[in-house]
């Protein structure tokens, strides 16, 4: 296994990464003492393929388990669906010494982060990520969030899990989509902050699609590095460090809700954001077009898309003027000044993020 510690003084946690982690699971709640009833937020495809290893890892250390299903969906991320989830955990939370755990992908990270921060006024909470996006992001760093029809992750809170279980085993489920929207993240973490990474995916992203151990585990485990790494010097994206993890981002969520969540899953968004966000940079001349052709020829190899299919560039502009980073009326993205190598600029022309954006569109 691979250990890494996310230092945030007091609230400093553990990621642990590799085959078969989730056995360790039980005994490593009853070291932080996190409590004696799991709420599990969970969906029904992953509680028939992987309840079972759960239950069993827990319940060797004689802690109680509740599963509640939501829907395997964007939607889940709703007010909605938080709304109905808090009512059932008060339900069964009563006279119990209950902490969450998050056991899925992105969507049910984001919902269940979300909902221990709001109950009681937080609660513990644990990451059991069960897709590559999840582990290699998602469930690392404390952002929640639930989306509004105007934009995604509009609503949330910063609040950290207390311990982060990536077994890598997990990984066997999943479709080959979603191995390569998870692989989108990996290639976004050599982009922005790790050279060596980006050539290492180059050179074996067969293999981290095939889901070989040796290659998925040192993806997820340099991926989880540099994020906890930055995390731990910027948790709350106060000094502009943290900011780098959104390159790609802000095109990808505005793809996203103008695709109303249905047209591209988050992997895709953010593989064409990227392409966006790398079309800025080479009109800014930060890069060259041997960088942009270089990302573009990995993120295509991977499988994932290079332009959007049928979504209007004005449904994509109205969201882009909801993105959460911007500050007031002044658009902000994290451009690219070479693989490994980020600059973040604000203010940029209209007309410029418009040509870039109509270049990945069809």
């Amino acid at each position: 296994m691979d250990t890494i510690t996310v230092s945030l003084g007091k609230r400093s946690y553990q990621i642990i990464v590799g085959k078969g982690a989730l056995r360790g699971l039980g005994t490593a709640i009853r070291k932080l003492k996190l409590g004696t009833h799991a709420y599990v937020i969970t969906n029904s495809l992953i509680r028939k393929k992987h309840a079972q290893a759960l239950a069993t890892a827990l319940r060797h250390s004689r802690i109680k388990v509740h599963f509640k299903e939501v829907a395997d969906s964007e939607k889940s991320k709703s007010i909605e669906t938080a709304s109905s989830v808090l009512r059932d955990l008060a339900h069964y939370a009563r006279n119990k010494n209950v902490f969450v755990i998050a056991f899925g992908g992105g969507v049910v990270g984001d919902l269940s982060g979300f909902v221990a921060s709001v109950y009681k006024r937080g609660v513990p909470y644990v990451q059991v990520p069960t897709t590559l996006l999840a582990q290699v992001d998602s469930a690392i760093g404390g952002k929640t969030a639930l989306d509004l029809t105007e934009a995604k992750n509009m609503v949330g809170a910063i609040y950290q899990p207390r311990l982060v279980i990536s077994d890598t085993s997990l990984l066997k489920t999943l479709s080959l989509r979603q191995v390569q929207s998870g692989l989108a993240e990996a290639v976004k973490y050599g982009v922005i902050k790790d050279a060596k990474l980006f050539s290492y995916l180059e050179k074996n992203y067969a293999s981290a699609l095939a889901l070989k151990d040796g290659a998925i585990r040192r993806v997820v485990s340099c991926c989880s590095r540099i994020k906890a790494a930055i995390v731990g010097e910027d948790e709350r994206e106060e000094r502009g460090i943290r900011t780098v993890l959104n390159f790609g981002h802000t095109a990808g969520h505005a793809l996203e809700a103008a695709g109303g969540y249905h047209r591209l899953n988050h992997g895709e968004a953010i593989a064409i954001g990227m392409l966006v966000a790398l079309e800025i940079s080479l009109q800014m001349g930060l890069i060259t077009p041997r960088v942009l052709a270089r990302i573009e020829g990995l993120i295509s190899r991977i499988g994932l898309p290079t332009k959007a299919k049928k979504i209007p560039l004005k449904k994509i502009l109205q969201s882009l003027k909801h993105d959460k980073k911007f500050k007031g009326r002044k658009n902000r993205f994290v451009l690219s000044a070479g693989i490994g190598r980020t600059v973040i600029k604000e203010g940029i022309a209209p007309a410029l993020i418009e040509k870039a954006l109509r270049k990945r569109l069809q």
